[in-house]
């Protein structure tokens, strides 16, 4: 049989591609499309983490053809400095963003964003839902984008509930749940996804290569979800029996609640909740993020029938952690591994090696140099994070010794300003979470908690003041303060 030339070759499989719909022989990874998709408040109650009632078949079937990276961990449990780290590549102390109001371009005005950079690279790069902080001037950023973002502010009370007992109250924290039997646009982020639908469908007609950043509210409270996604569970799953206390000997900095549950009108002000209660508010939560992977599924069968998949980098993040009573807390705003971890699922196509899972420690800010590494394209300035893209092939391989986090506190009352009185920082290593509570005037340690998550991987028993772990103490106080430089991985050969 003769041996067909290299024109024949690339001749048939155009041909074919054409056929079943495949990226012909022309088509590179040199620069592929990003779609970058953010869950606000998604701590890892997804199946592919293991999390036995969840029921998120979209997130899953990603999964298995992506790598999953079980340690991310975000650098402030709170929607805007988590954020900003993603998309600035620096850190909260850096931006000097710490609360909800302010803009990092007042502390860093020349700073390049991720999605800027992308844009200055001939990218086309847009914005639907909540990718920065989703209400005030801190919501807006036109330089990162090709055109005026959508959905990026959210106030009507029609956009985020449905029954007329809400739609009929005052204020933006109504009832805490919602169960309607309405179809998934009647919330914004049903009307995200349909925005999200048409932009991939209008961008792959376009030449040049797009940055779609795609931002869902839910499951942030209030936990309102169509009926049908309250179905899938059966109300008993969510009974919540142990670790309901705080953490033993950890102080009071470290347990104040944010009040943001306590500012629903369902919400008990004089009394703990009820058991009820909280088994109905987890189911709502569970809700919530099987409604949002149903959306996310959506996205993801569409980059697959316009024939995106294959050039199309995708990456799911949630900006923070979540608490749903564990430790006595509630929602975010603190310094422990529920609140700071965070899901990360990254899927490169035609990577050869797919479907890793790895417990490499990884953070947020590293993120920004990743992707532009897997683009090609070189970084505008100094950033605080660390490409992991060799973990995209070596999921195993040796990384990082630690994640750094942070989370500020008034000296009285449940909300900060700027950097607060009190800074908490948190260093989370291989088997250590340690804090150190640090007046911010004078920097010393008014409180510190060293929690073993080999023995203790709930954080119930705070150690820091245990005799025979004072050495451990100094060291991780030592690893803390030399910041996150000495925790980057060894130059490998």
């Amino acid at each position: 049989m003769k041996t067909l030339d290299r024109f024949t070759c690339q001749l048939l499989l155009a041909l074919i591609g054409a056929f079943i719909g495949y990226p012909s022989p022309g088509y590179s990874m040199d620069r592929p499309n990003i779609l970058l998709i953010c869950v606000d408040d998604l701590r890892p109650a997804l199946g592919c983490y293991g999390d036995a009632i969840a029921i998120t078949p979209s997130l899953d079937k990603l999964a298995e053809k992506s790598t999953l990276f079980s340690r991310a961990y975000c650098q402030q449990a709170v929607c805007s400095p988590s954020r900003l780290s993603l998309l600035t590549g620096l850190r909260p102390d850096t931006i000097r963003v710490w609360d909800l109001k302010t803009h990092f371009r007042a502390a860093v005005p020349d700073t390049v964003t991720l999605p800027q950079h992308f844009k200055n690279n001939g990218y086309h790069t847009e914005s639907i839902g909540k990718i920065y902080h989703g209400s005030g001037t801190p919501a807006k950023d036109p330089p990162s984008w090709s055109q005026p973002p959508r959905f990026d502010q959210v106030r009507e009370a029609e956009l985020r509930y449905a029954l007329e007992k809400n739609l009929r109250g005052k204020g933006l924290k109504r009832s805490s749940t919602e169960s309607a039997e309405v179809p998934d646009d009647a919330y914004v982020d049903g009307l995200v996804c349909h925005e999200a639908l048409q932009a991939i469908r209008r961008l792959g007609l376009n030449s040049d290569p797009f940055f779609l950043a795609v931002g869902f509210r839910k499951p942030h409270l209030p936990f309102c979800a169509p009926k049908k996604y309250w179905d899938l569970y059966a109300s008993e799953k969510f009974r919540l029996t142990t670790n309901t206390e705080h953490p033993q000997n950890a102080p009071e900095l470290a347990t104040r609640s944010w009040n943001e549950l306590e500012g629903y009108q369902d919400i008990p002000k004089d009394r703990d909740l009820s058991a009820q209660e909280v088994a109905h508010l987890r189911h709502g939560y569970y809700a919530c993020v099987s409604y949002i992977d149903a959306l996310i599924g959506q996205m993801l069968d569409e980059l697959s029938a316009v024939n995106l998949s294959q050039n199309t980098i995708v990456l799911v993040w949630g900006d923070h952690g979540y608490h749903l009573g564990e430790q006595g807390l509630w929602t975010k705003a603190n310094n422990y591994e529920l609140a700071t971890r965070i899901p990360l699922i990254v899927h490169v196509p035609n990577l050869l090696s797919q479907g890793n899972q790895t417990r490499a420690i990884v953070e947020l800010v590293d993120i920004y140099p990743t992707l532009a590494e897997l683009c090609g394209l070189s970084l505008p300035h100094e950033l605080e994070g660390y490409s992991f893209k060799p973990l995209l092939t070596s999921p195993n391989r040796p990384w990082k010794k630690a994640a750094f986090s942070q989370y500020p506190r008034a000296k009285n009352g449940s909300r900060h300003q700027t950097h607060g009185d009190i800074m908490g920082y948190a260093l989370r290593t291989d088997r250590y979470r340690y804090v150190e509570w640090r007046d911010w005037e004078s920097q010393g340690v008014v409180a510190r908690e060293l929690y073993d998550h080999l023995h203790d991987p709930s954080e119930q028993k705070n150690l820091a003041e245990v005799e025979s772990l004072r050495t451990k103490v100094r060291s991780l106080s030592e690893q803390l303060s030399t910041g996150w430089k000495s925790a980057l991985p060894d130059e490998t050969p």
